[in-house]
């Protein structure tokens, strides 16, 4: 039964890894894999042919729990501690996945309100050039501040739609978008709601928002710089362009609540890791307090003169929740589940991703190596199941909050993925809305984001062993 939970994760996984010659939203592999993959593990547990360990390393095993307990609480008293300890850890698991949901979903709500009200909108009168490489230098600049604040994904949205408006000729566009793409994952990876698998190993208490900071924005920094200090010198970037003109978005483009529900958004979204530092609670329900907050003032805010109740619905957060990604949430749910699966099994007397990780040990003594293949990997496969992965095979007893390995982890996936179009969610994005090829990306913007994330990785070892030098003496 173990081989056949593998095989489930193997074969969604190359489905994922495959959606789109398949033509198959990744999501549905993903819920079928995650509801299969414990459906497996239930029958085999229950077979008593599996065991399983929950969070405090108590391995539970249907046949062995009846015949060892038997004596004192009866083989229907023994059932019930057994199964008892397998709802225990799924509850477990769907408890620290809702946590990462729940965030996530409050955070795109509060910027698709900010978007009703156009608020990126005022983005766009900050950039008043005509110089290509200005330009270059602008969005990428706007790409790595924001994707710290509002996540790499959305901020390649925003500034995707924003150079829309800037840049007419797509043939030209597409560079600027692909630079943006290295920007949004390098901004992303040093904060904590900057990214994805930031945010899991923040709220999985892996990660702390000052240890972020400290360690990964140099890394990162240099991780942006680098790829486009190489592009300001190539000839797409050379010469003057023609801004496009506003056309007929001036009505619109220019609404009364613009500019507020724009810092009001962002800096309700910021608010959040200093509610967990002042709390020390979860930081999904700081979340839930800020698009309250956003939420309520969107309810009373009038974007224009004349503000009817029949205008109101399209600004309203309803509207916003209908624009909600809502696939994204549930591909975010199945993996996690899945991968949650894979960490409960039993292989030699430890999780199964426990049992990886000490083989990789094995093998490949320095934990450097592998983390720098994970961000190869996470550039072919999605990073969030990689560092779900990661969280399973190292645990917080040998590797506490803020250990070095965490932090070289967010730093491999959330910048590797930038090497493949494919290899992260900014990614994905920006080849959605501009119908960027896989190849013509491989071949002209591949190699700039390798030089980046090399760059990155050498300065945060350097980093990292000053630091313990330091600490040391």
């Amino acid at each position: 039964m173990l081989a056949a939970v593998v095989a489930c994760f193997v074969i969604g996984y190359i489905v994922i890894v495959f959606e789109h010659p398949l033509r198959l939203d990744k999501t549905v592999p993903a819920l079928l894999m995650g509801a299969i993959c414990w459906a497996l593990l239930s029958l085999g547990f229950n077979a008593g042919t599996l065991e399983i360990i929950n969070t405090e390393g108590e391995v539970f095993n249907m046949m062995n729990s009846i015949s060892g307990e038997a004596m004192e609480v009866g083989h229907a008293g023994a059932h019930e501690v057994a199964e008892e300890g397998f709802v225990g850890a799924l509850l477990h698991h769907l408890g620290k996945t809702a946590e990462i949901l729940i965030f996530l979903i409050g955070a795109m709500t509060i910027v698709e309100i900010v978007d009703l009200h156009r608020g990126f909108d005022i983005l766009k009168g900050w950039v008043n050039t005509r110089s290509k490489k200005k330009l270059l230098w602008i969005v990428g600049a706007l790409g790595f501040i924001l994707s710290a604040i509002i996540d790499n994904l959305t901020a390649t949205i925003v500034l995707v739609t924003l150079l829309r408006k800037l840049v007419p000729d797509r043939e030209q566009r597409i560079w600027y978008v692909a630079l943006i793409v290295i920007a949004a994952n390098a901004g992303g990876a040093w904060s904590p709601i900057g990214d994805v698998t930031t945010t899991m190993l923040w709220i999985g208490k892996r990660v702390s928002t000052a240890g972020l900071m400290e360690f990964l924005i140099v890394p990162s920094l240099i991780c942006f710089v680098l790829p486009f200090a190489i592009a300001s010198f190539m000839k797409p970037f050379q010469g003057t362009i023609n801004l496009a003109a506003d056309e007929d978005e001036v009505d619109q483009g220019r609404l009364l609540s613009s500019k507020t529900m724009l810092f009001l958004g962002l800096g309700m979204i910021v608010f959040v890791p200093v509610f967990k530092t002042i709390t020390h609670l979860p930081p999904y329900l700081g979340m839930m307090l800020s698009l309250g907050v956003v939420w309520l003032v969107s309810e009373y805010i009038h974007p224009e003169e004349d503000f009817t109740e029949e205008r109101k619905a399209k600004y309203s957060a309803h509207n916003a929740l209908s624009r909600i990604e809502m696939s994204s949430i549930l591909f975010f749910l199945g993996i996690l589940m899945a991968v949650a699966a894979l960490e409960t099994i039993v292989v030699n007397g430890v999780g199964a991703l426990r049992a990886v990780a000490e083989s990789l040990r094995a093998v490949i003594p320095s934990e450097d190596v592998v983390i720098i293949i994970l961000g190869f990997l996470s550039a072919i496969i999605d990073n969030v199941p990689l560092v779900a992965a990661s969280m399973g095979m190292y645990d917080l007893a040998n590797y506490p909050i803020d250990a070095r390995l965490w932090h070289f982890i967010a730093y491999s996936a959330g910048t590797g993925g930038s090497m493949l179009i494919i290899g992260s969610a900014a990614g994905v994005a920006a080849m959605g809305m501009e119908r960027i090829d896989f190849i013509w990306y491989f071949k002209k913007i591949a190699w700039l984001a390798f030089a980046g994330f090399a760059a990155g990785a050498v300065a945060f070892i350097i980093i990292e062993s000053l630091f313990n030098i330091g600490v040391t003496h």
